[in-house]
């Protein structure tokens, strides 16, 4: 019998992959339409505005390179690094670049302080105090950003909400409309509800056994975030993390309307270099400086969705 079976495996096996061949053509079929718009709509305009920042304005390139001002060409198939040279050697270049960091960074630690705060809350204690937090921290994602942009610069201007309410106690309120901390407060409230359902979601997820195990053990409740609510609720904190950071670094609208004209982010500076100075050479460089620095905090959710994937035995 086991001969037999032996001498029928090489068959069974081939029959098998024969098979699975029959069924990974469709498969790639279906899956073609997306991945062609996607190659056809982002890849071939990334790789014409990487090659038009070298130099190579022949192509689908011409029209932008006739109409723009300040464009090097390259010479023949040897690339130009002048489009370059003239953002890099600018101060005013380094100067945006910080603050976008900075805006970057801080907005992002500020979401996820507020999102891991109130999924604590609702996770550990719950009641109608927590729901009303997670609540109204959702409010944002049904508002325009633009409203949402408009309403913090008179919240916060001269003659807003705040200054007028301390006035009538004799403070002088700040005037924070036009400036990077209003940049910062805009980037944190637009971008504080997907934070909270990712980090809400990812505590909820926890079993309710490890943590009653740890209090019957004498564990408080530090303790209890620190050892166990936060190491199994790190991918969605990653994850939120990523998402936050990506929408902020490259974001116009909020910084455009609340910051101010100089420093402000490269979202504004590039836009109004490719709209306002006829420049598109060096606004495609800037956009590919902030391309850059995305891809690097996308690396951290590759990352997060490889241990994900590795833990549930997926790979």
């Amino acid at each position: 019998m086991s001969s037999a079976s032996a001498r029928r495996r090489p068959g069974g096996e081939s029959r098998g992959a024969r098979t699975a061949s029959r069924l990974s053509l469709p498969g790639f079929f279906l899956a073609l339409p997306p991945v062609l718009v996607i190659a056809l709509f982002i890849g071939v305009p990334v790789v014409l505005a990487l090659g038009f920042s070298f130099g190579f304005t022949g192509g689908l390139n011409s029209v932008v390179a006739a109409v723009g001002q300040n464009v090097h060409r390259a010479t023949g198939l040897v690339p130009t690094f002048g489009a370059y040279g003239d953002v890099f050697a600018t101060d005013v270049f380094w100067l945006d670049l910080g603050v976008t960091l900075v805006v970057t960074v801080v907005s992002t630690v500020l979401v996820l302080v507020l999102a891991g705060g109130i999924g604590l809350y609702l996770r550990l204690t719950g009641g109608w105090l927590a729901r009303v937090l997670s609540a109204v921290a959702i409010v944002p994602l049904f508002i325009p950003v633009v409203i949402a942009s408009w309403a913090i610069l008179t919240f916060y201007s001269g003659d807003g909400f705040v200054r007028s309410l301390l006035a009538q106690f004799g403070i002088e309120g700040p005037t924070w409309a036009y400036t990077t901390t209003a940049v910062i407060i805009g980037s944190a409230w637009t971008s504080l509800p997907f934070a909270v359902l990712m980090i809400t979601s990812g505590l909820q997820s926890v079993p309710d056994a490890l943590i009653e195990a740890a209090r019957d053990a004498g564990a408080g409740t530090a303790r209890i975030v620190r050892t166990i609510l936060l190491p199994l609720c790190a991918v969605p904190v990653v994850i939120a993390a990523t998402f936050t950071a990506i929408g902020v670094i490259g974001s116009y609208t909020v910084p455009y309307f609340t910051g101010p004209n100089s420093p402000t982010m490269l979202g504004v500076v590039l836009t109004s270099y490719f709209t306002s100075y006829n420049q598109p050479q060096q606004s495609i460089v800037m956009a590919f400086v902030v391309f850059a620095a995305a891809s690097g905090i996308g690396a951290l959710y590759v990352w997060a969705n490889f241990r994900s994937a590795r833990r549930e035995g997926r790979v």
